[in-house]
């Protein structure tokens, strides 16, 4: 046993964590990483994590870029961010509402 037995194992869950973080609008590379390293848990937590594509947004009132509402610091200007009144659509949504491939419209 030379250890080579695992290496095809690793790689099968890093490309499956990877691809579920990818699909849910993150980083292939790091939870191909996360998923590979700590096989099981990694690839249990690309389920488990959110769809960033689907996260309300803001405005930042100092530099007016587009935020994720979760955001407490805008990363652009360093202005500190309240909870804001009105919140922006998710991106998910604004493709689907522009006929976005896939949208049926």
């Amino acid at each position: 046993m030379s250890g080579l037995e695992l290496v095809p194992v690793l790689l099968g869950f890093g490309l499956a964590g990877g691809i579920v973080g990818r699909i849910k609008g993150s980083s292939f590379v790091v939870w191909f990483l996360i998923s590979a390293l700590v096989p099981l848990i990694g690839l249990l937590s690309a389920i488990c994590y959110r769809f960033e594509n689907q996260e309300l947004r803001r405005q930042c009132p100092g530099c007016s870029r587009v935020l994720k509402l979760h955001d407490a610091l805008c990363t652009s200007c360093g202005t500190e961010l309240e909870f804001p009144d009105l919140a922006i659509a998710p991106e998910a949504s604004m493709g689907r509402a522009r006929g976005a491939p896939g949208s049926g419209g």
